[in-house]
């Protein structure tokens, strides 16, 4: 007999018998299913956070001022004003790993334009935080240098502020006002969207750090100079814990800290909090496959027991077979041809209604869907596996019956 008669056997077989090769499919098509969804929905999930990583900016490190210690208890990040544009400044010059470090404050604050007003976020920036950010404009210019050295009034719009202020309306050469104070909008960025924490990353408004501190958030009496996150940008290929290191190293000499005393302000390397990120998603994902392990490992159990029951049903057929000249080979290889085909098609099922719930949990969570040929490829090859494994017993034992014994079963 040859594989293709073998093969039209073996269909033949399961057409026969259609309920029972369904209800054996089963836990093939639940095992590779929830393979291809959940490899798929974790690539996805994994590809919308590095793309929003991506929209924070290239091996970006960021220092927020405070982390002081009062009374014994330690204080969060901001509490106080620890940080100056002059760290930023000196963090740039003095480290070589540096590319460029931006000093910046931000508030909250209503804006209004024409009739329309919102509530938004101000940020007082100057010209290396475009470049940290990776930011560039969609319409009009960025500042200029003699608008950021006089702290001119003007402003650039995130793509959330235009909406809301000005719909469809080209803003650029508009006034706005920033807690009544005029602003001349010069420029539209172009749109970020959401960071890793969910926050519109395009709900801002960016002016030039002096008129930010002298127009619209008020200077601080006992640090004129002080900013609320300083953002560091390190070149390609540096190391970014080392960096991490000399930044703190610099920071404790300028403020004058002992070595007994903590640090006045914190440091975050994103590239560490992607890197904790990516390692949480892939032991969920890890947890999540052993279980549809499981699933295909019962998947073929199953098969093996109705090949089992199959063997016993057709203990006469087999007999018949090698009464006219089938030898054991041609009947192992027609069961396990039946336990292979059950698995594969099972498999194929599993794969398409994986597809399904991964492109609905992608449409539903607003991320790409993500699925490698690859992923199919071995999806189906492994189901094919776990028949030809589970299907060998049934098919080894249908190969050693003895002819006579089996035309006599009833």
């Amino acid at each position: 007999m040859s594989a293709l008669e073998a093969l039209y056997s073996a269909l033949g077989a399961l057409r026969a018998n259609k309920l029972r090769s369904a209800l054996t499919m089963l836990g093939i098509f639940i095992g590779v299913g929830a393979v291809i969804a959940i490899v798929a929905v974790g690539s996805g999930a994994r590809e919308q956070v590095l793309r929003q990583i991506r929209t924070l900016g290239s091996n970006l490190i960021v220092v927020f001022p405070g982390n002081l210690t009062s009374g014994g208890v330690r204080l969060g990040a901001g509490v106080a004003n620890t940080l100056s544009e002059d760290d930023a400044y000196a963090i740039e010059r003095e480290i070589a790993a540096v590319q460029n470090a931006a000093p910046t404050n931000r508030a909250g604050a209503q804006v209004v334009a024409g009739s329309a007003n919102w509530a938004t976020t101000v940020q007082g920036v100057t010209p290396a935080f475009f470049e940290v950010r990776e930011w560039d404009v969609a319409a009009g210019r960025h500042f200029d240098a003699e608008e950021i050295a006089r702290g001119a009034q003007v402003a650039l719009l995130g793509q959330s502020v235009v909406a809301s202020l000005f719909g469809d309306g080209d803003p650029v050469g508009e006034t706005i006002r920033i807690r009544n104070v005029p602003f001349l909008v010069v420029g539209v960025l172009d749109r970020k969207g959401q960071n890793p924490q969910g926050q519109d990353q395009d709900d801002t408004i960016m002016v030039p750090l002096a008129a930010a501190r002298q127009r619209v958030l008020g200077v601080n009496r006992a640090n004129p100079r002080s900013v609320g996150a300083i953002l560091v940008k390190i070149r390609d290929g540096e190391d970014m814990t080392q960096a991490e290191a000399d930044i703190r190293d610099l920071l404790r000499q300028r403020h004058r800290l002992q070595p007994q005393q903590d640090d006045d302000f914190t440091i975050r390397n994103l590239t560490e909090i992607v890197a904790t990120r990516m390692a949480s998603a892939r032991t969920l994902a890890l947890l999540l496959v052993a279980v549809a392990g499981v699933s295909l490992l019962v998947g073929g159990i199953g098969i093996m027991n109705i090949m089992l029951v199959s063997v016993t049903e057709r203990t006469r057929e087999i007999g018949l077979r090698m009464a006219v000249g089938a030898r054991p080979r041609d009947i192992l290889r027609q069961f396990l041809i039946e336990a292979t085909a059950l698995s594969v098609l099972g498999g194929a099922a599993g794969v398409l209604a994986g597809i399904a719930i991964a492109a609905g949990v992608a449409m539903q969570a607003g991320w790409p869907l993500v699925i490698g040929l690859e992923t199919v490829v071995l999806a189906v090859a492994f189901s094919a596996l776990v028949g030809m494994f589970f299907g060998w017993y049934p098919a080894h034992r249908a190969a050693r019956l003895d002819p006579i014994e089996a035309l006599r079963h009833a």
